[in-house]
């Protein structure tokens, strides 16, 4: 997840490492500007770990994240260092998805789709916040 999409839903840049997830593939979706990860042995995705995510900002990724994607524990390797740890990824539902193909580019979705990926996670969270606060009145 690009830091940019981070800030607007969480209200800060948590620290992190780059990181791999192997036996992992990240694909384009038909129809749609984000990826999807899948198992599939032999592939990786690189991507970074963010550390230090508290449970209310676990709590907004996995209502960002939708019913489309599974939250899975995984091993992955740190690539600033030789560790390895334990970590939470978003892994795509469907396996059997017809509408998966190709690898998907960060670099030309950032080039693409960014800004208005930014305005649509701004609408997300500004509709959270008020279902949060109409929730508590």
């Amino acid at each position: 997840m690009a830091e940019e999409v981070v800030r607007v839903l969480l209200g800060r840049v948590p620290p992190s490492s780059p990181a791999l997830l192997p036996n992992h593939q990240r694909l384009s979706i038909r129809g749609r500007v984000y990826p999807a990860i899948l198992p599939v042995d032999g592939s990786k995705v690189s991507g970074k770990v963010w550390k230090g995510i508290t449970d209310r900002e676990l709590d907004v990724l996995d209502i960002f994240e939708d019913e489309e994607y599974v939250r899975e524990t995984v091993g992955i390797s740190l690539t600033d260092s030789a560790d390895t740890m334990v970590a939470y990824a978003y892994i795509w539902g469907n396996v059997d998805d017809p509408d998966l193909y190709g690898e998907w580019d960060f670099d030309e979705w950032k080039k693409v789709h960014l800004k208005d990926y930014l305005t649509m996670t701004q609408d997300f969270k500004e509709e959270l916040e008020q279902l949060e606060s109409e929730t508590h009145d």
